[in-house]
């Protein structure tokens, strides 16, 4: 997709220098002060976590930075202070600038912190129809800011934390007002600023996927089982190593990889020791835990009821098996797939921003009535925002009649 007209990259690029302070606050008295500091700035609140994810089981935060003009960078350790409200009482109300808010969001929610609206720059740059939109290709693209970003897959739980990760932690914050400022008015001259407001709004509401009924089977290369006696051992040994890995607060694949207890599973050893033997059962805790993986291979092989191989769904089958499986829908998903692709590129914008793929296979595969009107309800029913409505529902329809038209046997449309 070629990129929006508009700011073309940098090439004047300077390397970032921190501002600070770069202390990190971690009790109540200096909290205090933070936050009264912050409420004296002016304007929208940067806003970044640091997380420990592939390190621990758990996705908190284990830094959260802030940063306003007029009071500097605050960066706070959650897990030293219960209490984090003086900072919500101070800027909760603002709008706030995170770079990829569903990321941080949740981790930023459970330490009580919350905004009151949002800008979300990589969300923003999306939009725009930047073809790179992590922070620092932002960054280049809008400022001319070089950055660092050798930091963002670190061990955030170590402490004490390292003063070279504090100065990448603030800047990912103290560049974020001026790239807000630059990527608003690259959107007001797209015309998209009430996109980019529905985008931003929906980002702060959008409510977490369930979760899933039986998360054991995500474990990577489990369809590879073609034995429910087997299946029922993974599934044990799964459990035993989330639990093991809740218990400890490390990351399950940093105790034992899926490629080990699948080898466990498949492998039917006649014993522990058969079992430790084994060159490709590996993990820092294949040997040190090796009862508990015992006990869960012995607790799968006894199971009355093992799991069925494939659980019922009611989600559409993937696309490459619907022309043969249900070919009208496969017509009116091919059809629709190129109108869409027209509209984005008339925005300048991912597909995938334009309406989320899902959406569209399942209007596709559940059939709707193809008019406009019926089609724009099917989009709002699955949260399909006002403009993406818009954009898309008499696209949609007038591919689908297209498509009931033609009839599957028609050529597939040229992208």
């Amino acid at each position: 997709m070629a990129e929006a007209e508009g700011a073309e990259p940098r090439t004047d690029l300077r390397d970032a220098v921190v501002q600070g302070p770069l202390d990190v606050i971690g009790d109540a008295d200096a909290l205090a002060a933070a936050a009264d500091r912050l409420a004296a700035g002016v304007g929208p609140v940067a806003v970044d976590a640091e997380r420990a994810n592939g390190f621990r089981y758990s996705s908190r935060a284990y830094l959260v930075q802030l940063h306003r003009r007029g009071s500097g960078t605050v960066l706070v350790d959650p897990t030293t202070i219960d209490d984090l409200s003086p900072l919500q009482e101070a800027v909760g109300g603002e709008e706030w600038i995170i770079h990829a808010a569903s990321q941080d969001l949740p981790c930023l929610r459970e330490v009580g912190l919350e905004p009151a609206t949002l800008f979300d720059t990589e969300l923003g740059a999306r939009i725009a129809g930047f073809e790179r939109v992590g922070l620092a290709a932002v960054a280049e693209r809008l400022a001319g800011i070089r950055l660092r970003k050798e930091h963002g897959a670190s061990d955030w739980s170590q402490r004490p934390i390292p003063d070279s990760w504090l100065e990448y932690a603030a800047l990912d914050v103290e560049v974020l007002p001026d790239l807000r400022d630059a990527l608003a008015e690259e959107l007001a001259a797209q015309g998209k600023e009430r996109i980019a407001e529905e985008e931003f709004a929906y980002a702060l509401v959008r409510q977490p996927k369930p979760p899933a009924a039986e998360p054991w089977r995500r474990l990577s290369g489990i369809h590879g089982i073609r034995d429910r006696r087997q299946l029922a051992v993974a599934r044990e040994l799964w459990l035993a190593r989330d639990a093991l890995a809740r218990d400890t607060d490390r990351a399950p694949g940093r105790l034992i990889p899926d490629r080990s207890l699948l080898v466990a599973a498949q492998s039917d050893p006649e014993s522990k020791g058969r079992l430790a033997a084994r060159k490709d059962f590996v993990g820092r805790a294949s040997r040190s835990e090796l009862d508990r993986w015992w006990a869960a291979i012995e607790a799968g092989r006894a199971s009355d009821d093992p799991p069925v191989l494939r659980v019922p769904s009611n989600e559409p089958p993937p696309p490459r098996f619907w022309k043969g499986r249900k070919p009208e829908a496969d017509a009116r998903l091919q059809r629709a797939r190129t109108a869409l692709a027209a509209v984005a590129a008339e925005l300048s914008m991912p597909t995938e921003n334009l309406l989320t793929p899902d959406v569209l296979r399942r209007l596709a595969w559940d059939g709707v009535e193809p008019t406009t009107e019926a089609v724009a309800d099917a989009l709002r029913a699955r949260d399909a925002r006002p403009w993406q409505v818009a954009a898309t529902a008499q696209r949609i329809a007038a591919a689908f009649v297209e498509a009931d038209q033609l009839g599957p046997e028609a050529p597939e449309p040229s992208s």
